[in-house]
């Protein structure tokens, strides 16, 4: 079953042959599993989202497997539950993309859109999955709020607005000024590792939308 992405017209194809090393990693993954969704990972949410969550890559056992951003994981797991603790999601997540869960107001969009090998895509496949991230944004012009997860989320979504990244240093729950009535908060990655050690605890990851509910209202506020 394929998750339709809102933006579908954005996507990449579903073979898409841009970049080699992931290509192969697919391919390999194709024999290995047949019943996995093995193809880059279309967008997933509300079409209609003032928040925009920019996420890193497909995880192996997650979004490669599913079909659908961090589906099947548990960074999913955690996200999720957050969404529904804020009134960000309707439905009950059940780690599965056929599961119902509706978003409201919020879209995950990946940097990368293919698993990397060991989960770390390089500088030239985020540089040349750029033009869908962009893509994607683009065709969202109601965003106001963005979350990375992570720093090359981070990066690569400044990089796609023109922007130096040197000058937006990222920080958890850092806050920062487009320039244009959006903001972007930066917010430790929703990995079981970053968990499991302690740099990201729950409600740490909670106080991040937080502060985006509250850039929401002040900017519907000014505007």
């Amino acid at each position: 079953m394929m998750e339709q992405s809102p933006i579908a017209e954005t996507e990449p194809p579903i073979d898409c042959p841009l970049c080699p090393r992931l290509v192969a990693l697919r391919r390999e993954y194709q024999a290995k599993y047949p019943d996995w969704w093995n193809a880059p990972v279309p967008a997933f949410g509300d079409a209609n989202a003032w928040l925009g969550i920019v996420g890193l890559a497909p995880g192996m056992h997650g979004a490669n497997r599913t079909g659908r951003p961090f589906t099947g994981d548990y960074a999913g797991d955690l996200l999720f539950a957050t969404f529904a603790k804020f009134g960000l999601s309707r439905g009950t997540y059940q780690a599965r993309i056929d599961d119902g869960l509706v978003l409201d107001g919020v879209i995950i969009i990946n940097s990368v859109k293919c698993l990397p090998p060991q989960n770390k895509p390089t500088p030239q496949e985020i540089n040349t999955c750029r033009h869908f991230l962009s893509a994607q944004l683009d065709a969202l012009p109601q965003l106001r709020v963005f979350v990375a997860l992570g720093r090359i989320a981070h990066d690569s979504f400044l990089r796609h607005l023109g922007l130096r990244a040197a000058r937006y240093p990222f920080g958890h729950n850092a806050m920062h000024e487009l320039g244009d009535g959006r903001v972007l908060i930066d917010s430790y990655h929703c990995s079981r590792y970053n968990t499991n050690t302690g740099r990201l605890t729950e409600a740490m990851f909670e106080a991040v939308f937080v502060r985006a509910l509250a850039e929401r209202d002040r900017i519907n506020r000014e505007a």
